[in-house]
């Protein structure tokens, strides 16, 4: 694990802005036990297609497999995954099948609602959890989970200011959706956890130790939920 100088040395490292503390930041880390995602605007910079999609790629997506299998390497389990998105969202939907996600929730009027249906069904606390987004509608979450990451943006700097002053995130990432925040945000926690190297040479040589955790990742199917007469309700794709 690394020493709180080292832990200092990441603000050197990372040019995001730093709410909390590293040594906080860890603590805070170790505590998690699920990654919830909002989709438009961090996994992409919310330009949709025609068909109302935004997408994803590869490099984001690889961060949070690394961000997954750190956690595995430290807890030796899987963590809870989830989309959490206002949207109908179709690359959402294939990135969570593709990926082994716990559960896709989309077209969330309340955002909160459906963090705490999450929580509900996989026995975790708000606190728990480790929630990445970017946007006005994601503050309900950030207000209750554990562990806050927001995607940066130049566009709002009033609602930065607002984040800020209310304490409503732990780090805000220098690189906005469309320069690959998402993963800013995993390098950061990978490092924080001390056993960034060990995580990527792991990968690099797909050790038995991967192999285990990408068998054990890919045993869950994802949960498809939307509202349905107001309620949340399992809706399976069409």
């Amino acid at each position: 694990m690394m020493n709180i100088t080292d832990l200092n040395q990441i603000k050197g490292v990372f040019k995001g802005s730093f709410l909390a503390e590293p040594p906080a930041l860890q603590e805070k880390l170790f505590k998690v036990k699920a990654y919830v995602f909002d989709w438009d605007g961090v996994f992409n910079n919310g330009t949709k297609d025609v068909d109302g999609s935004s997408p994803f790629n590869e490099v984001d997506s690889m961060g949070v497999n690394m961000l997954r299998f750190n956690h595995y390497l430290r807890k030796n389990h899987n963590p809870v995954t989830a989309v959490i998105t206002g949207e109908h969202n179709t690359a959402a939907f294939t990135l969570a099948k593709r990926e082994h996600f716990h559960g896709v929730y989309y077209n969330m009027k309340n955002k909160k609602d459906a963090l705490m249906h999450l929580c509900n069904a996989h026995h975790i606390e708000p606190l728990d959890v480790a929630c990445f987004f970017d946007d006005i509608l994601d503050l309900s979450i950030a207000e209750v989970c554990g562990l806050r990451i927001m995607v940066g943006c130049a566009c709002n700097p009033l609602l930065l200011g607002l984040v800020h002053k209310n304490k409503l995130a732990d780090y805000i990432t220098a690189a906005d959706g469309n320069n690959h925040a998402l993963r800013e945000a995993a390098e950061l926690l990978i490092g924080l956890s001390g056993r960034y190297d060990d995580t990527i040479m792991q990968r690099v040589h797909y050790t038995e130790h991967y192999r285990e955790y990408i068998n054990a990742r890919n045993i869950p199917v994802p949960v498809f939920y939307t509202l349905i007469d107001s309620k949340i309700a399992e809706q399976p794709l069409k």
